[in-house]
């Protein structure tokens, strides 16, 4: 048995930067900021994670109502922004989670720095949702390092059946996905669809690094 997480953004989907304009109008409409996120690095992080950054470095203190009410609104907002004509699948992606859903069998699930909601959201008009039986979002915590335990703790509550971390394969496009992971044992892939490149990506500890999910031969070597 495997069980195989991937992360959203960069590895599944392009939003077209739907997320970044939902944050950026939510810190407008709530607290007057103008483009917090402009210049801000996300890639691998949180959404809590990004927002408590975000009011950091605004001078704000980062209460928890606060964070809860710009989630709020940057939900609302994501619902519009999803709507762009840029957003894509990245490469491969359709027939390899196919592949793996219908012929091996493997259970999918999420491992994302969004908010339950916000995934949701995301994948919608790709069709994915229904792959993924299961997640571990940034709404389950703000640090993406203590996801993979609520992952394989979930898999055991919805399906009365143990899992090691060592069963898990976790598949996503920065080194935070690789360190998110590794530590517990878990196998990693990692893929150059998002802003980090080959070359940067075999620094990490990934199993394996590929361009795309299209190299399945190289990607399924993990699998066994």
């Amino acid at each position: 048995m495997r069980l195989i997480l991937f992360d959203i953004d960069g590895t599944l989907i392009s939003a077209g930067g739907a997320g970044k304009r939902s944050l950026n109008k939510a810190f407008e409409e709530i607290l007057g900021i103008k483009e917090i996120f402009k210049n801000f690095e996300m890639a691998g992080k949180t959404d809590i994670q990004i927002i408590k950054e975000g009011l950091t470095l605004a001078g704000i203190n980062p209460s928890m109502s606060l964070v809860n009410e710009i989630i709020e609104r940057y939900l609302e907002n994501l619902k519009v922004e999803i709507n762009n004509n840029s957003k894509h699948l990245k490469p491969g992606v359709k027939e390899f989670i196919e592949f793996i859903y219908y012929e091996l069998k493997y259970p999918l699930g999420l491992l994302t720095g969004n908010v339950e909601k916000g995934a949701i959201i995301k994948l919608e008009p790709f069709g994915l949702n229904s792959f993924f039986c299961l997640g571990a979002f940034g709404s389950d915590h703000e640090d993406r390092n203590k996801l993979l335990p609520i992952a394989v703790e979930k898999f055991i509550k919805k399906f009365n059946s143990h899992i090691d971390f060592h069963q898990c394969i976790v598949i996503g496009d920065t080194p935070r996905d690789v360190a998110c992971a590794k530590p517990y044992g878990a196998k990693v892939i990692a893929v150059a669809t998002g802003p980090y490149t080959v070359d940067e990506l075999q620094k990490t500890d990934a199993d394996v690094v590929v361009e795309t999910l299209l190299e399945t031969n190289k990607i399924l070597r993990v699998f066994y």
